[in-house]
């Protein structure tokens, strides 16, 4: 008799544990189509606001630079080459070479700061070719320090660029 009380409890069936969630899904009828009603009001609400975007880009797009803005430009970019110019050309020996790398510096980023956001000038060749020297300058006085010479080449390439950016800013570029 103990075998066949033992077979009748493994015939039970098990109830789900308590801690799992029942999942039951539900299908509800497909909703009626009316494609042409919805191919109408998508074709007519592009057509209308395709034609508000393009009223309005006269008022959305930047004004251009005013003169007064380039004067300012052309003379800050001018004394940042003056500045270059006067840093590079001075001796390894010089006791003011740390106070001039550091005028430097402090002139290069705050040129970079207020004219690296202007859309309009990020085209013109006197703004890549004076940012790119002024990148190198800074870049080798950050790695080397400020009585570091500049070797040879690099100093080549970054007055060559400025001489290109001056070319560049007589011309309106």
């Amino acid at each position: 008799m103990a075998s066949a009380s033992a077979t009748a409890t493994l015939l039970k069936p098990n109830p789900p544990p308590p801690h799992k969630p029942i999942i039951t899904a539900s299908v509800s009828p497909p909703l009626p189509r009316h494609h042409n009603l919805h191919r109408r009001d998508f074709l007519s609400l592009t057509a209308t606001s395709t034609l508000l975007i393009t009223q309005s880009i006269p008022f959305l797009a930047p004004a251009p630079a005013s003169a007064a803005e380039d004067e300012e430009y052309v003379k800050d970019t001018s004394e940042v080459i003056s500045k270059v110019r006067t840093t590079l050309s001075m001796e390894r020996t010089d006791p003011n070479v740390a106070d001039a790398v550091a005028e430097l510096r402090e002139a290069s980023n705050s040129w970079v700061a207020k004219y690296r956001k202007e859309k309009a000038l990020l085209g013109k060749a006197s703004f890549r070719d004076i940012y790119s020297a002024l990148n190198a300058v800074s870049g080798h006085y950050v790695s080397f320090g400020p009585t570091a010479p500049i070797p040879a080449k690099r100093k080549a390439r970054i007055l060559e660029e400025m001489e290109t950016a001056e070319k560049a800013l007589s011309r309106g570029r």
